[in-house]
């Protein structure tokens, strides 16, 4: 697919959930959420059409599933087996915190997952505490471990920074993928309601010009972008129209998102 700026769209950001085993302060309000009112989430079913249709309709080549944390989601490691042998998908990867991971790396790993990235926003252990409000560093650090024996590779950190990869935590967690053989990539804090975004250093994400993605919600909204409230609900339009619409409609660059969250979009 290529929207109206001649844009290869090419990438789908699936969310499985917007449930999450951390409280990251950049992610998830310290009070908690209130999921009450919210509309139920997708099933596996819908989550695996979803990709079906983008993967062998619409020409997507690559989906990443998201969440929340991913790894939360019951019935995690069945969908990515029915969405690995999708004819047309080159690359199958996820994002996640890693507490999971080894528990469930080499079953995701079995079921056809490629590789995953994952959240690292310091190296010490008291700081990590604090910027996730309940992590134990240590357990993600298994958990890279795990998916690396799995052979989730090649395993990307994403370490969010306040303004400079030069920050001590940045730095911390740049000298450990310099150990380990990982490749880091620092994203800028963002604020979406605001329109405040920055390119990722290291990786192509904020860089709107050669922007090739969707993002489904775990409640079956399409987004064209981040930083819009354009939406396009699969469950109303159907996944065929609703992904279409959403290209259709991309922006040229995004402007900002009054209703977004971070934890509903996968970032």
């Amino acid at each position: 697919m290529r929207d109206k700026y001649q844009r290869d769209i090419k990438y789908l950001r699936l969310s499985v959930t917007d449930r999450c085993n951390l409280r990251c302060v950049y992610c998830r309000p310290e009070e908690g959420l209130d999921l009450s009112n919210t509309r139920p989430i997708l099933t596996i079913e819908e989550l695996f059409e979803i990709a079906r249709v983008a993967v062998t309709e619409l020409g997507i080549t690559k989906v990443r599933l998201t969440g929340g944390e991913p790894t939360y989601r019951r019935g995690i490691v069945e969908l990515v087996r029915m969405l690995s042998p999708l004819p047309g998908l080159q690359d199958l990867a996820m994002t996640t915190n890693a507490v999971m991971m080894p528990k469930l790396a080499a079953d995701l790993k079995s079921a056809g997952l490629h590789r995953v990235n994952v959240s690292l926003d310091s190296l010490d252990p008291e700081s990590f505490r604090r910027m996730t409000r309940n992590g134990r560093l240590e357990d993600v650090l298994a958990g890279i471990d795990a998916a690396l024996a799995a052979g989730l590779t090649p395993v990307k950190l994403n370490c969010v920074i306040n303004e400079s990869p030069s920050e001590p935590d940045a730095l911390s967690v740049q000298n450990y993928a310099d150990k380990m053989g990982l490749q880091v990539r620092f994203i800028r804090r963002m604020d979406m309601a605001r329109g405040e975004f920055w390119q990722v250093v290291g990786g192509t994400g904020g860089k709107c010009s050669e922007c090739g993605r969707l993002r489904v919600t775990s409640t079956g909204d399409v987004l064209p972008c981040l930083f819009s409230d354009l939406s396009y609900n699969v469950r109303v339009l159907g996944i065929k129209e609703a992904l279409q619409k959403a290209v259709g409609n991309k922006p040229e660059s995004g402007k900002s998102s009054k209703k977004n969250r971070f934890y509903t979009v996968g970032g």
